[in-house]
């Protein structure tokens, strides 16, 4: 077995990253468009109940159209994404939805606003976004050191946690005294201003096209082989990115896991709140209070991250995280109609903790041992991994709840929850305590053949010692 490489994360850094100025600058722009899109997800179905006075069946489609995208774009999109420059794509992406939300202020003051505009503006939102995300965690490891990535994720989430916290409040104040509508606009201005911030990153982006056409290649035909006109298709390089994925012990491992924690955690959170005021009787108000307490969780989750992870090594944070979020969804059906508080409360402070320490460092882990032409293949797969089971938990827990009753249903996911981490601890994860800083040359080149075509090896080289260690939307805490 190999040493654990020298400059493996965990190590002492050279400065803070926040003296690093392009990172703060794709930190702020993540932070200003995370704050403007929780305006949208509270004003959009407010727009269509109270001001279109829309069915819920129709409200509930308005749902379904923001997330259709991620099930058919998410794969291309990866494809995409490791062929051209990821910093322009994301610029891109705002600009695009900061135009598209504008259409509905506009339309609405017009008086020619519809369900059919909203449904429209949902989709095509949506696939931006699917652009953007998988760019934006395809990107982090050309803007920063790969020592430094676990710094940077944790500050991203950071801000994403505040701003599922807090961002409610703002937008529902916001929405109080602008109305619906109009409130739509903050969040169009915080793409704009999110774009700025993008296009005044100055660090230079390698082209990953260039790289990855010679990678697959190379790998293919030769390492003297000419570049153009033989860039694989569409298809293989999908395949390519699944077999990244599914042929490393490591990431299959949190692939799996993931999908069993969102799909057994969506079959609790798709009935939570119904159970929580037909079972428990619990009024909006107070609802709303627990939620607020519960969700400080994920603030405490994104800054303890890497600190947990140095204190008892990134493969067991990633599989204790997943079995406190498990054991923290049992709370739910525990919790006693007379005083089911303190029961929620916790289990949202445990259930937001543990989701974030889970994130930080499954996605840190991910970033640091690919290969940068196979990134976004590899975002993309685990992305549609990620949000593919949160429909299938929600189909689920309906067909539950109505054959057995709200109750058991709510059991059956939480104990379903509560068994999610096998398939990590199971695996080589739990004997990880660092990664690389750097990608190894057998990975780059095996992730390149991978890509090259069904001749060409498939697997990517994993972490040599099993000492050597290495983070949407959807469902309340879903794992990405």
């Amino acid at each position: 077995m190999t040493a654990p490489p020298a400059g493996a994360l965990g190590a002492p850094r050279r400065t803070s990253l926040l003296r690093h100025p392009d990172f703060l600058r794709f930190w702020s722009a993540q932070t200003i468009s995370q704050f403007g899109s929780q305006v949208s997800i509270l004003a959009l179905p407010l727009v269509a109940i109270s001001f279109l006075d829309s069915s819920p069946a129709e409200v509930a489609l308005l749902s379904t159209m923001e997330f259709l995208p991620f099930v058919f774009f998410a794969l291309p999109a990866g494809v995409w994404i490791d062929r051209l420059r990821r910093r322009p794509i994301l610029i891109g992406a705002d600009i695009a939805r900061a135009l598209l939300l504008a259409t509905i202020p506009a339309a609405w003051v017009a008086g020619v606003l519809t369900i059919w505009q909203l449904y429209a503006v949902a989709f095509l939102v949506g696939c931006f976004t699917v652009f953007f995300d998988v760019a934006y965690q395809a990107y982090l490891p050309s803007l920063v050191e790969r020592d430094r990535i676990l710094d940077g994720n944790a500050k991203l989430e950071t801000s994403r946690s505040v701003a599922q916290t807090a961002g409610p409040a703002i937008a529902g104040w916001l929405i109080g005294a602008l109305t619906a509508p109009i409130a739509v606009i903050v969040n169009s201005i915080s793409f704009v201003a999110s774009g700025v911030f993008l296009v005044a990153i100055r660090r230079p982006e390698a082209d990953p096209g260039l790289a990855s056409a010679r990678s697959d290649v190379s790998g293919a035909m030769g390492a003297d082989a000419p570049v153009a006109d033989h860039r694989p298709g569409l298809r293989r390089e999908v395949a390519a990115g699944l077999r990244y994925v599914f042929a490393n012990p490591y990431l299959r491992a949190i692939a799996i896991t993931m999908s069993l924690t969102n799909f057994f955690g969506q079959v609790v959170f798709s009935l939570f709140f119904v159970y929580a005021v037909r079972e428990l009787g619990l009024e909006a108000g107070a609802l709303g209070l627990i939620l607020g307490i519960g969700n400080i969780g994920l603030i405490v989750g994104a800054v303890t991250a890497s600190a947990v992870a140095r204190r008892i090594g990134f493969g067991p944070a990633i599989i204790a995280s997943i079995w406190v979020a498990g054991s923290a969804t049992v709370l739910i059906p525990l919790a006693p109609a007379s005083a089911p508080a303190p029961f929620l409360i916790a289990q949202g402070l445990l259930f937001g903790w543990s989701v974030l320490v889970f994130n930080v460092n499954q996605v840190s882990y991910r970033q640091s041992i690919t290969p940068e032409h196979l990134q976004g293949r590899m975002n993309a797969t685990m992305k549609f991994i990620a949000v593919l089971m949160i429909p299938a938990g929600s189909i689920a827990g309906g067909l539950l709840a109505t054959a057995f009753g709200l109750h058991a249903a709510i059991w059956v996911g939480s104990i379903g929850a509560l068994f999610s981490f096998v398939p990590a601890l199971v695996s080589p994860l739990r004997g990880l305590r660092t990664i690389p800083t750097e990608v190894a040359g057998e990975a780059a080149q095996v992730g390149a053949a991978g890509a090259a075509g069904a001749d060409a090896a498939t697997a990517p080289a994993a972490p040599r010692s099993p000492l050597v260690e290495p983070s949407p939307e959807p469902m309340l805490g879903e794992i990405d």
